[in-house]
């Protein structure tokens, strides 16, 4: 039975620990928040113990992997202490608020051998799959990202110093998936809207992105809205024209394929595998992770600076 630890009781938090518990050889055997309501309330659904911390929760022990799933900002020191535990990892994107924090993780992670995985789940659609298959010997020349939604009813998302806005927080999955499907980006210029209110994230930007190999690129996000419009990837190929979101591939805007929905058990079930030693296929470690993230901040910096950022890769 493999014993998984959970910093963070939040929504997605819950998410894994539903998964994890529906699995016949894994146990949760400890969930941490420094919400002690929260973490009570998750630990108790799943039959396990609740600690105020990850620190407590890494201290009892017999644990053999662990799920950070915190928000922006807190990331860092859970990581830092789970590796010095020797553990294997997953965490939750977006990896951390800065560079140098995730470049650290993914330093020890490698110098240490560990199994590590990041939860961008939209990798493991079966649609992705056949948009790959469709493209393959077409490379990809336009892609049009999109996040346009409300909100989240997080307190901190409003704050960029705690959420990093909303290309970092939610738009990382889009330029995840981009960056599978064009491949790397070698430049970025983001054009935020005037903020709504001083101090907070921006409300919409537009930016445009270069590709290594060619391609150009746009992402457009905006948080003003009410509910979840649009939120996903377009590419133009040769002789095709591919639009995927979380749910459906429409394939020259004429032959829809639905997602099989299974997304977020295989990206836990992969990731256990890995834990357990077995063939495992883990599409997103945290170095790749790392690379997505790096892209998300470059496009935030350049939003912040008003000028064009270069992507050495």
């Amino acid at each position: 039975m493999t014993r998984i630890g959970i910093v963070g009781a939040g929504n997605v938090a819950a998410r894994h620990a539903d998964v994890l518990s529906g699995f016949p050889d894994v146990t949760i055997a400890g969930i941490a928040d420094t919400d002690p309501h929260k973490a009570e309330a998750l630990a108790s659904k799943h039959g396990s113990p609740a600690y105020g911390g990850h620190a407590d929760l890494l201290n009892a022990g017999s644990l053999d992997a662990v799920y950070v799933c915190v928000p922006p900002f807190a990331h860092g020191n859970p990581e830092r202490d789970v590796l010095s535990c020797n553990l294997p990892i997953f965490v939750e994107k977006p990896l951390s608020l800065d560079l140098q924090t995730a470049e650290m993780i993914a330093t020890e992670i490698e110098r240490r051998s560990l199994p590590s995985a990041v939860g961008h789940h939209w990798r493991y659609l079966d649609i992705v799959e056949r948009a790959r298959d469709l493209l393959a010997d077409r490379p990809v020349r336009l892609a049009l990202g999109h996040w346009l939604d409300k909100v989240p009813p997080v307190g901190w998302w409003l704050d960029p110093g705690m959420s990093g806005g909303q290309i970092v927080e939610q738009a990382v999955h889009v330029l995840d998936l981009a960056r599978l499907l064009v491949g790397e980006v070698s430049m970025v210029h983001a054009v935020p809207a005037g903020s709504t209110v001083d101090g907070e994230v921006d409300r919409a930007t537009a930016a445009v992105m270069r590709f290594a190999d060619g391609a150009a690129g746009m992402l457009a996000t905006s948080c003003l809205l009410v509910q979840k419009h649009r939120v996903g990837l377009e590419v133009c190929a040769d002789g095709i024209a591919l639009e995927l979101s979380e749910t459906r591939l429409l394939v020259d805007g004429e032959r829809v394929i639905e997602d099989d929905g299974q997304a977020k058990t295989r990206v836990d079930r992969e990731f256990v595998n890995a834990v357990q030693g077995r063939e495992a296929d883990v599409r997103v470690p945290y170095r790749e992770a790392l690379r997505t993230h790096r892209l998300a901040l470059a496009l935030a910096r350049s939003a912040a600076e008003g000028k064009p950022v270069m992507l050495d890769e």
